[in-house]
């Protein structure tokens, strides 16, 4: 299956082939011909790094009329970076296209710079729902022309407590005629949001767990708490300049375990809620630009995360909720890549990992500390 069977123009796949993507993922070949048809309402699920963004875009950048300089499309989002990724991505993805204008909105910026922007000619705009909500109440932002509204990382959103932010959003925008929700998992909220505010016979998707996991080889070492960090340590000389993203469930726990890392010598950054937004954007670009081997995170501060080439996600401290270990197992092997999920557990959290094991339809093995 190529792009070109999907119904995608040629301008758009030469801009893929140029970017290496040349074969459509699951997810992919299931939304992309169907957004193609005509309008639509989607719901589909598929995990972190399925690629729902091209699934998503290439079909909004197929409908945009770049001659009206209006906004026709809106794309929410859970995070500032992925709000910025998303748009960093339909803009690779134009490069042979007609002028297409995406414009990404989110809080953490001067609003009076981003109103200025929006007066410039703006097809596409990629928004955090508490942004978007401050532009509609400074009638700075007109969404009277969309046609087109996707809710990405549905199930991020909700958990954020965006809930009555969407509610409002989508309220305003309840004539659209195409609504699509991608998310990872389907917990009540979502399926409120759906009854509520898409169409009876909106189309659903899946793409099965064993399709999105095959790439991912889950990993566990049962050690007691202080063995941790040794353990730890002996994976990364293992893995000599592999990186990768580490996981801790506190913002006190993923500060340490940095400081800790940094004293072996480690090039190791925490991010956590409580960074000023300058220190967690020169740390997110110290990472993507390779200057940084290891990130040790929350699950709330990596939300909407994307960096190329992972070769590893490491749980140093096992997450409450078993969507997050799915979140966070997802930011390895992305694009096709092979990646190792591995998780340190002491014996309470074997019990929780067993769990996960059996909801999420893993093969999880178990591997001795060196």
């Amino acid at each position: 299956m190529r792009f070109k069977d999907l119904g995608l123009s040629d301008k758009l796949i030469k801009g893929l082939n140029e970017l290496g993507i040349v074969e459509p993922t699951a997810i992919q070949e299931q939304v992309i011909p169907l957004l193609l048809e005509g309008d639509a309402h989607l719901v589909g699920q598929a995990q972190t790094g399925t690629g729902k963004t091209a699934a998503y875009g290439l079909p909004i950048l197929e409908r945009i009329d770049p001659r009206k300089k209006q906004i026709q499309a809106l794309i929410l989002c859970p995070t500032r970076e992925l709000s910025q990724q998303v748009a960093k991505q339909l803009f690779k993805f134009t490069k042979y296209t007609d002028k297409i204008f995406t414009e990404a909105v989110y809080g953490g910026e001067k609003i009076d710079i981003q109103i200025k922007n929006l007066n410039r000619p703006t097809h596409i705009v990629v928004a955090t729902p508490g942004r978007l909500i401050d532009l509609l109440d400074r009638k700075a932002i007109d969404l009277s022309k969309v046609d087109t509204v996707v809710l990405d990382e549905a199930d991020e959103m909700l958990s954020m407590g965006f809930k009555d932010q969407l509610d409002v959003i989508l309220i305003q925008l309840n004539t659209i005629r195409n609504k699509w929700l991608f998310s990872a998992t389907m917990p009540f909220g979502i399926r409120q949001i759906v009854n509520q505010h898409m169409a009876e016979d909106a189309h659903r998707i899946q793409v099965s767990r064993d399709v999105v996991n095959k790439k991912i080889e889950h990993q566990f070492i049962v050690c007691d708490d202080t063995d941790k960090l040794p353990v730890l340590l002996d994976f990364l000389r293992s893995r000599k300049e592999e990186r990768g993203i580490i996981f801790c469930r506190t913002k006190a726990a993923a500060s340490k375990l940095a400081k800790q890392l940094q004293a072996k010598n480690c090039a190791a950054e925490a991010l956590q809620g409580n960074m000023l937004q300058k220190e967690r954007d020169k740390t997110m670009r110290a990472f993507k630009n390779e200057n940084l081997r290891i990130l040790v995170a929350t699950d709330i501060a990596a939300r909407g995360i994307d960096v190329e080439d992972l070769s590893f996600v490491i749980h140093y401290e096992m997450p409450d909720q078993e969507a997050y270990y799915t979140h966070r197992s997802g930011r390895t092997a992305r694009a096709g890549k092979e990646g190792l999920s591995l998780a340190l557990v002491n014996s309470k959290e074997l019990r929780t990992l067993r769990k996960y094991e059996k909801a999420l339809e893993l093969a999880m093995i178990e591997v001795k500390a060196r």
